[in-house]
């Protein structure tokens, strides 16, 4: 299923460790990003879903787009949210795009046939069914509840003085 919230349970742990140095919006866009081609193969049925975008090559290139639009989207959309200016760091930018792409094609490779790591060089997925897909889907959502409990934690200890 493509543009599935599952991957945001680890850029919830990622935010709640990282707090300003981690932008969840730039994390969020990038799956977004990354699962389009799916999307368009859904639609198209075409044979392979994550061919071109779902490698390593593809992932760099997906988390640079993410990179070079991510900032002034995120950063617009924060100031319509809070209606002060927000400023995110390029490095918080290239931090959360690249662990956008390359989370999302770690987990994908578990699970999906067609995801070639070192495509277009090597045609095989030697992570394919190593974890189970009920341990996936249940680690995601348990990342997300555990992640954002933290987060909110944080904040709330933050905002206290602690």
């Amino acid at each position: 299923m493509p543009i599935t919230p599952l991957h945001l349970g680890i850029g919830c742990c990622c935010k709640a460790i990282g707090q300003q140095r981690f932008s969840m919006m730039i994390f969020a866009g990038t799956q977004v990003l990354m699962d389009i081609e799916p999307l368009l193969g859904l639609i198209y049925g075409w044979q392979y879903l994550h061919l071109y975008t779902h490698n390593l090559m593809g992932a760099t290139l997906i988390g640079s787009i993410a990179l070079l639009i991510g900032k002034p989207i995120s950063e617009w959309g924060l100031s319509i949210i809070s209606h002060r200016k927000w400023s995110i760091s390029w490095k918080t930018t290239a931090i959360s795009a690249y662990i956008g792409s390359f989370s999302h094609i770690l987990l994908d490779a578990f699970m999906h046939h067609d995801v070639y790591l070192f495509y277009p060089w090597i045609l095989q997925n030697p992570l394919l069914g190593l974890i189970s897909y009920s341990i996936i889907f249940y680690g995601c959502v348990f990342s997300a509840i555990l992640g954002s409990l933290c987060w909110f934690i944080i904040l709330k200890l933050k905002k206290k003085g602690v």
